[in-house]
């Protein structure tokens, strides 16, 4: 099963799988935005015209409001009322007669507008005066709605369901007398007809489906209609264009009424308003379908296209595989498959021009190693010399010459022994060397040469570069000690840098130093000048300064090489740092001292 899966995974089913995949998700992912951006917009095409159906709805319901508000304040301010409410006020009793003289007005006020079921008045302590019968304001209404009456000064205060009549409404506004300054003089109730706010049949399957809804602050249904609370709050609670109500989608619309704290729902279905989307869908499932199809074969072909060269070109490097590795003549017709060939063509003839090469690299290195191992015959020689001497002057009593040519044999070899590590060792080693060499020139200078070393032991395994110091240190005696007509004095210090991981080298002398401009001289000689060539082994502060910017340049980008302070008849002080890397770096105070003198 697994062979016939790699047998099928060719370039040809890859490209073809991988256009088929491709054009899938493109396809969806264009049907899925254009739909939605299509049904964005009819959705707000459709709130769009909703709210101006909302707002005219919105407009004849004020108009409404505003007929209730302007019968009650004429009857309020109904010449025998007022004269009635005054007399009551000022402590004269209402007699039966004069109550039932209101039942005249307040009759020709109803037939004036039939919806209004009926009109109460009360006196300022809340006695029934009208209809002729016993009551108290207190009983009819909460005493809440009566003190919200007197901060409205008398404007209509609406108070919702008529506790006595669930298809009335109620509402209620103070009697402001005129004669007294506007002052409170009693109350008048109007009872309201449900069906007076009846702005449409709310779900009465009409055409579009489009229902208004008028509902007070309790989610209570204000016209006809059956519909719980519940149902309703969670509609003015909900804050999304498109709400669920009754197991059906609709686009509410919301119109807010600061006269009678109401609310205006205006509800559609999204079926009615999305209705164009069933075609629309339905046509991009056919194009989808067809686009796919057509892409299918399309991508077939151009992958049989690409393949098919491609082929033949690996039956003929196949070819090659027995016999040595020969060239493809064979050119294809595209332009990119004739690159792929001469590149094929180009990558054989390098191919052997390569073999050729290791070939004779091959032959040249054996006869270089054998050279190698002749060349190692004449040190032999010398340190095997310098042993002899050693010898013989032990036997002679010659102490001193016999230290001074172990001292000279093991400075040979260290000079000339590579140890398999390209030039590297470690600080101790080299500072050993330079104790060697000081001994050396200390046989030489005699009381005139006094040197010390001071190498910590923390630092003594830091890597470095083979004779890197001890230029520097010939350079002290050469123009320091030699050119000081005293006694001169080498000092070389390993010691921790200022930057954190590195380590710094510092070699000073007592010698006659140097003045400003000769020290501007010798930095110019080391940023690429001519080499400042020392006496004795050849190599000079330019050289060291190269080898620093070769060894340490990568270290972190910045190398700022040999720092020189000096100045006439004080010395000079030459120092460099370098990365700790493989070992050493610390703040330790135990240290390795090596002093001598002359």
């Amino acid at each position: 099963m697994g062979e016939r899966w790699k047998n099928l995974n060719t370039l040809r089913n890859q490209i073809f799988i991988g256009f088929f995949f491709v054009m899938v998700i493109m396809i969806g992912v264009t049907g899925a935005f254009i739909y939605n951006r299509v049904s964005y917009v009819l959705k707000n095409n459709a709130e769009r015209h909703i709210q101006q159906t909302a707002v005219q709805a919105n407009g004849r319901l004020d108009a409404l409001i505003g007929q209730i508000d302007g019968l009650t304040e004429q009857v309020a301010n109904h010449q025998g009322v007022q004269q009635l409410l005054l007399e009551e006020l000022g402590g004269r009793k209402v007699t039966f007669s004069q109550r039932q003289s209101l039942l005249q007005i307040m009759f020709s006020y109803q037939a004036y507008m039939p919806s209004v079921g009926s009109l109460e008045l009360y006196d300022a302590d809340g006695t029934l005066l009208f209809p002729l019968r016993e009551g108290t304001l207190d009983s009819r209404i909460d005493r809440s709605y009566i003190a919200e009456a007197n901060r409205q000064k008398g404007r209509l205060v609406w108070i919702g369901t008529d506790p006595d009549d669930p298809q009335s409404l109620l509402a209620i506004r103070q009697v402001s007398l005129l004669e007294r300054w506007f002052s409170r003089g009693g109350y008048l109730i109007a009872r309201v007809q449900r069906s007076y706010f009846q702005l449409n049949d709310p779900m009465a399957g009409s055409g579009s489906g489009e229902s208004i809804l008028l509902v007070d602050e309790k989610g209570e249904l204000v016209g006809n209609g059956g519909f719980p609370a519940a149902d309703l709050l969670g509609l003015l609670n909900s804050s999304g264009q498109t709400v669920k109500f009754r197991d059906r989608e609709y686009v509410k619309v919301e119109q807010y009424s600061d006269r009678t704290n109401w609310t205006l729902l205006v509800l559609t279905p999204v079926s009615f308003v999305t209705e164009g989307l069933s075609v629309l869908r339905t046509i991009m499932l056919v194009s989808c379908v067809i686009g796919t199809l057509l892409f299918l074969m399309m991508s077939f072909l151009l992958s049989t296209m690409i393949t098919r060269p491609i082929s033949r070109l690996i039956r003929a490097m196949r070819k090659s595989r027995p016999a040595a590795l020969a060239l493809q003549p064979e050119s294809p017709a595209a332009l990119e498959l004739r690159e792929l060939n001469h590149t094929y063509n180009a990558m054989i003839t390098n191919i052997n021009e390569l073999i050729r090469v290791v070939y004779e690299k091959e032959v040249l290195q054996s006869r270089t190693e054998l050279k190698a191992l002749q060349a190692q015959i004449n040190p032999h020689f010398l340190f095997n010399t310098l042993e002899a001497f050693n010898w013989s002057l032990q036997e002679k009593g010659e102490e001193e010459l016999a230290g001074l040519m172990v001292s000279l044999s093991r400075l040979f070899r260290y000079t000339i022994d590579q140890q398999g590590r390209d030039g590297w060792v470690t600080i101790g080693e080299e500072t050993e060397h330079i104790r060697r060499y000081l001994q050396i020139m200390e046989m030489r200078l005699g009381e005139r040469l006094t040197w010390h070393i001071d190498t910590p032991p923390e630092y003594a395994a830091v890597p470095v570069p083979k004779l890197l110091i001890q230029p520097i240190v010939e350079n002290a005696i050469l123009h320091g000690v030699e050119s000081s007509r005293g006694n001169g004095v080498v000092e070389v210090r390993i010691g921790h840098s200022v930057r954190q991981g590195w380590t710094r080298v510092t070699v000073s002398d007592n010698g006659p130093g140097m003045d400003r401009d000769t020290c501007a001289a010798l930095y110019r000689a080391l940023q690429g000048g001519p080499s400042v060539a020392g006496k004795g082994t050849g190599m000079g502060l330019a050289n060291v300064q190269q080898r620093l910017k070769l060894y340490y340049a990568r270290a972190d980008g910045k190398i700022q090489g040999l720092h020189i302070v000096s100045s006439p008849g004080a010395g000079t002080v030459i120092s460099f740092d370098i990365p700790n890397e493989n070992g050493g770096g610390g703040h330790g105070t135990d240290a390795k001292n090596d002093i001598g003198r002359g």
